[in-house]
């Protein structure tokens, strides 16, 4: 197959190895010049993937332009670029190309709706749209590191051409019909990721994170559910399986983030300090605005709120959950 990789960060770089791997043709495209000019010339970002090679015959490009030929367009781009790169992929792609999205996040210019939706929205629902997520480092899948994912689609047929596509004896996938609950566990988790990481940075123990953890799915899902997702999605790979890999993993961002607010640290500036996108930042907003408008409980959501974006003290946010009113742990189990 022809594969065109629409972003060359860690996990773009990651999946066209894996891809190359496979024996597809894949082509690789990033907006900088610059950082194409370092793919062609030194094979790998050091800064990114250390120690990784990108094959010579993966084509770097930064003409978007070499999309219409491919089979499957492959969507690497941080949120904030979801948008864009769709309406331009829209003005090149034929219909009936497959587009695979492994951003994590909700589009925040659009009223949270999920990825899937802003690109069939941008392309007025003419391409089958595939959510590639779950518990995934691309400093690992670079390596051949062990990994099983979720392809999510409402299309059975592009969801198993995806699994074909990407599927080795490292690299394990699962398809689904739920893209609603797959998108929504792999962006709210980072909220929990991000809690988590504090833990550590505070010095709590391991029942505190345990207990977060746990908690933290459960209202992960409660209002994914109420989104329209599945529950058992939630207590799969792209639930339960990408919360453990990203509260725990020192390649988490989040977590690595999460630390430093935990020692003391601003939140701008440990983000600047991690040195990327930390997504459990706009995904703690994105939680907490839907929640109240959904009318959904989501407590550790709602600490992480009043933390991030209305400055509370870490210790009084604890010390509130802590204290909040006595409950019974599955809702309704009396009635």
């Amino acid at each position: 197959m022809k594969i065109f990789v629409v972003g060359c960060g860690g996990w773009g770089m990651a999946l066209s190895i894996l891809l190359h791997e496979n024996g597809h043709e894949v082509t690789a495209w990033s907006f900088f010049e610059e950082e194409c000019r370092m793919l062609r010339e030194e094979h790998g970002n050091e800064r990114l993937l250390p120690g990784v090679t990108l094959p010579e015959d993966i084509e770097i490009t930064n003409d978007l332009t070499g999309a219409a030929e491919a089979d499957i367009v492959l969507m690497a781009v941080p949120s904030f670029a979801v948008h864009s790169t769709a309406q331009q992929l829209s003005h090149i792609i034929p219909p009936q190309t497959v587009i695979v999205n492994v951003g994590k996040g909700l589009d925040r210019d659009n009223g949270y709706c999920r990825f899937s939706e802003t690109i069939t929205n941008a392309t007025n629902g003419k391409n089958p749209v595939v959510a590639l997520t779950g518990p995934t480092h691309a400093e690992e899948v670079a390596r051949g590191i062990l990994t099983a994912i979720l392809a999510a689609s409402e299309s059975r047929a592009a969801a198993t051409l995806v699994q074909q596509a990407f599927m080795n004896d490292r690299f394990r996938v699962y398809i689904s019909p739920d893209i609603i609950g797959a998108e929504l566990g792999g962006c709210f988790k980072n909220i929990i990721a991000l809690a988590a990481g504090i833990c550590d940075g505070v010095g709590l123990g391991d029942n505190s994170k345990a207990a977060l953890m746990t908690r933290g799915l459960t209202e992960i899902a409660r209002l994914g559910v109420k989104l329209g997702g599945r529950s058992e999605t939630f207590a799969g790979l792209s639930g339960m399986g990408d919360l453990i890999v990203t509260c725990t993993s020192m390649h988490s961002r989040n977590r690595r983030a999460g630390i430093k607010i935990g020692q003391g640290m601003d939140a701008q500036q440990a983000m600047k300090e991690v040195g990327a996108v930390v997504e459990g930042y706009y995904a703690t907003e994105a939680g907490y605005m839907l929640a109240k408008k959904e009318g959904i409980d989501m407590p550790i959501t709602c600490a992480m709120y009043d933390l991030l974006y209305r400055g509370k003290p870490v210790q009084e946010c604890i010390q509130k959950l802590m204290e909040r009113p006595r409950k019974s742990e599955i809702e309704d189990i009396w009635r």
